[in-house]
């Protein structure tokens, strides 16, 4: 009996050295970065990723697009979508090859809606939409069954004429995809959508199902859901806090403003980007300024979702946008300003980042997204 299960654990141990050997690309992903561009030089690269070492190679990039300063990738990865910060706005798309890593243009429409900052994709794959930001609009575009992009079914404009301006800047859905919510870090607001799946062309119901206030001057830009859905977080680019948001069902509770730009002396705020790891033990914030450019580090109550400071971590100028490795070992923060991208080491434990040393660098990097190979 015992000579069975020590041939048995041999056994087993065996079939597990033989698919790591056979599958090398669980420890590699692409690394695809959107960049301001001008259309000569990169707006959207690729590169290969180790998530256990942080090395990295570059594999290919795409020149001929303006902007792509936000990227969705579809649920079955063999497309990308961008938008196309410009003033003229638009969404673009992408077929991408898993196998050679490379980019092929498909199509582009038109967002009706001035710089758009912020693209998502549906989980059924049937619509994109954008979050416009100097427009004030949401563009909600169906897709074709090949991937390209049709041209915009709705147009959804909260800049009403002699009230506050609304700046767009965010479109999420929630964990069960039947909500949209929507930043609109102008007015002070998150609006939540309800979705129509099998809608050919009204995808989104308007008027909203709901609309939640923020503290007045917050500035809400991008939300992060935890992994239990049960709450959500905000980062406010103008108040320079983190909200947290209890999430029961599709109503947005807030219950929880804390600084995630501590510096004193500094007036205007400049808060960017936010993400959890993804056992939702840690959450991670960035912040942009002279004197402020870093990521404050959380740690997350698993049970009332508050949050509480585990210090800052200074990086290059301008992170606009970072993103974690899904195995929670790396976080990798984009420097507008400083043309990289920095990787930090997640301490398993404490949840503090330790710079690695390693730098990408890439023209003006502003998104960092992950696809499987």
């Amino acid at each position: 009996m015992i000579r069975r299960i020590f041939l048995f654990l041999i056994s087993f141990m065996l079939l597990g050295n033989y698919i790591q050997a056979n599958n090398p690309v669980e420890d590699n992903l692409f690394l695809v970065v959107g960049s301001y561009s001008n259309g000569t030089t990169s707006g959207i690269s690729v590169y290969d990723f180790n998530i256990q070492t942080g090395d990295f190679t570059f594999i290919s990039d795409v020149k001929e697009v303006m902007n792509p300063s936000y990227l969705a990738i579809s649920p079955d990865e063999k497309m990308i979508y961008s938008v196309n910060e410009t003033r003229e706005g638009e969404a673009s798309s992408f077929r991408f090859d898993k196998r050679t890593g490379a980019l092929t243009f498909v199509n582009t429409q038109p967002a009706k809606g001035a710089n758009p900052c912020y693209i998502n994709i549906d989980k059924g794959q049937n619509f994109i939409v954008t979050a416009n930001y100097t427009g004030g609009n949401l563009s909600v575009f169906p897709l074709d069954k090949d991937g390209s992009i049709k041209p915009m079914s709705m147009n959804i404009n909260y800049n009403i004429p002699d009230t506050t301006a609304s700046n767009m800047h965010l479109v999420i859905f929630s964990p069960d995809n039947t909500r949209l919510l929507a930043t609109d870090l102008g007015k002070d607001n998150i609006y939540s959508f309800e979705v129509r799946p099998g809608a050919k062309d009204n995808f989104l119901v308007d008027p909203p199902a709901s609309v939640t206030k923020l503290a007045p001057g917050s500035g809400p830009r991008h939300l992060a859901f935890h992994p239990n859905g049960k709450f959500l977080y905000c980062i406010n680019e103008k108040s320079g806090k983190v909200t947290t948001i209890k999430y029961t069902d599709n109503k947005l509770e807030p219950i929880q403003y804390i600084a995630s730009d501590t510096t004193q002396s500094v007036i205007r705020k400049s808060s960017a980007d936010i993400h959890l790891t993804s056992d939702g033990r840690f959450l991670y914030s960035s912040n942009r300024g002279a004197r402020t450019d870093g990521i404050h580090m959380f740690s997350v109550n698993p049970e009332t979702g508050l949050l509480t400071s585990l210090g800052y971590q200074s990086t290059g100028v301008q992170p606009r946008n970072f993103n974690i490795t899904p195995n929670d070992k790396f976080l990798l923060c984009a420097n507008q300003n400083s043309n990289n991208i920095q990787i930090f080491e997640i301490d398993p434990v404490k949840g503090t980042l330790k710079d690695t040393g390693k730098v990408i660098s890439v023209g003006r990097p502003v998104c960092l997204k992950w696809v499987k190979k």
